[in-house]
C-alpha cells in the first residue's frame, strides 16, 4: 500500500468531470496547491474560473508531500547568492515570507492541524559544518532570523545546524480540501475526472482541449506540477525526481519538536523528519529518503527497506505504519518558474519547478499568478519569470538534463529483452522486443498478463518497471503509468498502448 497518510485520513471529492464545450475567464490546470491557490485569488476579485483536475483535487503530488511551510529551504541561500547575487537571495527570502504567511493566515481559519515550529537543516559531517555556517550566515543576510545550532531535539549528535524559528506544518490535503470548498464559494467552477490535452489560440483568447471537450477562456493557467505542453524550452531545463517515505507512530512525548533535513553527506543521502497529530494523542513520524531520478534503474521497494532500516536506528522500537512515494520537479538554477509560458503567446501562465518545497513555492505561484493574471504588478514575478536567462547559474544542469534524455532515447531503444515475456512470474516486470514494437509486461498476483507500449507518449522515452508502485515509469520527463496503461503522472497526457499479451 502506497497511499499517503494525508490521503487515507480524508473523505475523497467527487466534482463532475466537464460536459461539453463550454467558456469560463479563466482555466486553471492543475489542482493542487498552485492551482486552488490561484483560483480562489482570483475568483475572490471577481473572475469566472473554472479549475480543471486530471484525477481529484489534492490527490496528486500535493497530496502525498511531507507539507513543510517553511522558507528555509534546506541549504538554499548560499547557494542562490553564489548563482544570482544577494539581492536575489534576498528577493527569495522576501517572496517566501510572504506566501508563508498568506498560508499561515488562510490555514488559521481551517480545521487543517496547523501548528507553529522551528524548521532546522543538520549535518553529522564535519566536512559540511563550514556549509552549514555559511548558510546561516546567507540567509541572515537575506533578511532571516537563522541561528546556528549544535544541539536539536533530535534523538542523535548533531555537527552542525541552521535553526530558523517561527516556520509551521500541517496536514496538506486538509487545507487543499478547504481550498477547494473556499474556492466555490467564492463562485469557481471545479471538474474532476477531465485531462487536459493541449492547448491552441483562438482569435482573442484560447481554447483548453480535454478528454470530454472544449473549455474556451481568456486566460490558461497550466499548474501541472510538470508542464504538459511542450513549449518554451522547460523540458530542457527541469528534472523530476522522487523520494519515499515512511511514517510511524510514536509516543507524543518523544516528538522531537522540530522538522529536520540533513543536508544529505551522511550515508543514505538526504533525510527529513516531521511529525503529525496522529490517533489516541499519539504523533504520527513521517520521515522522508531515497530519492532517485523517476524512471531510473533503481528497486524502489529497496528504497522503501533502507529508509524503514534508517528510522527504527534513529527512532528505536518504532514500526512504520505507512509509506508513500512524493514526487519533486527541480528547476536548473534553483529558482522556480512563475509567470508567462515562453513560446505560448500572451495570457498562458506556468508554475512548475519547486524543487521540493511547494508549500510556500506553490502558495507563492498564486500570489504572482493571480496579480498577473488580474494585470497587477507584482514585486517578485521578475525574479520568477519562466523566460529569464541564466546561463551561469543553469548551464551545466540544463545540459546534463538534455543529455541524459538523449542517452534514454538511444539506450532505451537497445536495451528490451529478446524474449521471455511469457516466461514472467506473479509480480514480475519486464520490457520486451516484440514484433509491434518495445513492449511493457507485468504479470500481475493472480496470474494475468498486461502488457502496453513501451514507449512514453510524451516524446518516446522507453519507459521502466516501479516494483513498489507497480507502475511504469519515464526516465525522460518524469510521466508515469498504471499496469494498464493509464497516464499517473505528466507531462504525458495519451496512455500507453494497450498491447496483445499473447502476441
Amino acid at each position: 500500500m502506497t497511499t499517503s497518510w494525508w490521503v487515507t485520513s480524508t473523505p475523497a471529492t467527487d466534482f463532475p468531470a466537464l460536459r461539453g464545450d463550454t467558456r469560463t475567464q479563466v482555466a486553471v490546470l492543475g489542482g493542487g496547491i498552485a492551482g486552488l491557490s490561484t483560483a480562489l485569488l482570483l475568483a475572490r476579485a471577481g473572475k469566472q474560473v473554472t479549475l480543471v483536475e486530471a484525477d481529484r483535487v489534492a490527490a496528486g503530488v500535493s497530496g502525498y508531500t511531507t507539507a513543510k511551510v517553511t522558507v528555509q529551504h534546506n541549504l538554499v541561500y548560499a547557494d542562490l547568492t553564489s548563482r544570482h547575487g544577494a539581492d536575489a537571495a534576498r528577493l527569495y527570502a522576501e517572496s517566501q515570507v510572504h506566501a508563508l504567511d498568506w498560508l499561515r493566515h488562510t490555514a488559521g481559519g481551517f480545521d487543517c492541524e496547523l501548528e507553529e515550529v522551528p524548521s532546522l537543516v543538520w549535518t553529522e559531517s564535519l566536512d559540511d559544518v563550514e556549509t552549514v555556517n555559511e548558510e546561516v550566515e546567507a540567509a541572515r543576510k537575506a533578511g532571516l532570523p537563522m541561528e546556528h545550532a549544535s544541539t536539536s531535539g533530535l534523538p542523535w549528535d548533531i555537527r552542525a545546524g541552521a535553526l530558523l524559528p517561527g516556520q509551521a506544518q500541517f496536514h496538506p490535503r486538509k487545507y487543499l480540501l478547504a481550498l477547494t470548498d473556499a474556492l466555490v464559494a467564492a463562485g469557481g467552477t471545479v471538474v474532476e475526472q477531465t485531462r487536459a490535452l493541449d492547448v491552441s489560440t483562438e482569435g482573442d483568447g484560447h481554447v483548453v482541449h480535454t478528454e470530454h471537450g472544449d473549455l474556451r477562456c481568456e486566460d490558461v493557467v497550466v499548474t501541472t506540477h510538470y508542464p504538459f505542453l511542450d513549449r518554451g524550452l522547460l523540458f530542457a531545463r527541469l528534472a523530476a525526481y522522487r523520494d519515499v517515505v515512511v511514517a510511524a507512530e510514536i509516543a507524543a512525548d518523544r516528538d522531537p519538536g522540530v522538522m529536520a533535513i540533513s543536508t544529505g553527506s551522511e550515508e543514505g543521502g538526504t533525510h527529513s523528519v516531521r511529525t503529525a497529530p496522529y490517533k489516541d494523542g499519539t504523533r504520527l513520524l513521517i520521515v522522508t529518503g531515497g530519492q532517485y531520478k523517476t524512471g531510473k534503474d533503481v528497486s524502489v521497494e529497496d528504497r522503501y527497506d533502507g529508509l524503514a532500516a534508517w528510522t527504527r536506528e534513529r527512532f528505536p522500537g518504532v514500526e512504520p505504519v505507512h509509506r508513500w512515494s512524493t514526487q519533486d520537479t527541480s528547476s536548473a538554477d534553483r529558482l522556480p518558474y512563475i509567470g508567462l509560458l515562453p513560446l505560448s503567446g500572451e495570457h498562458v501562465w506556468v508554475a512548475t519547478g519547486f524543487s521540493a518545497w511547494g508549500m510556500t513555492n506553490g502558495t507563492l505561484a498564486g500570489l504572482v499568478l493571480a496579480d498577473l493574471v488580474l494585470g497587477r504588478a507584482n514585486p517578485y514575478a521578475e525574479l520568477y519569470a519562466p523566460g529569464r536567462v541564466t546561463v551561469r547559474a543553469s548551464a551545466a544542469k540544463a545540459v546534463k538534463e538534455t543529455a541524459d534524455v538523449a542517452r534514454e532515447l538511444v539506450g532505451g531503444m537497445l536495451r528490451p529483452d529478446l524474449t521471455g515475456m511469457d516466461e514472467l512470474l506473479p509480480g514480475e516486470a519486464g520490457v520486451f522486443l516484440r514484433k509491434e514494437g518495445r513492449t511493457a509486461a507485468y504479470r500481475d498476483d493472480d496470474g494475468t498478463l498486461h502488457a502496453v507500449s513501451a514507449r512514453c507518449t510524451h516524446l518516446g522515452c522507453t519507459v521502466r518497471w516501479n516494483d513498489a508502485e507497480r507502475s511504469w515509469d519515464c526516465p525522460c520527463h518524469g510521466s508515469r503509468f498504471g499496469v494498464g496503461g493509464d497516464v499517473l503522472h505528466g507531462p504525458a497526457v495519451h496512455p500507453l498502448e494497450r498491447r496483445d499479451a499473447g502476441a
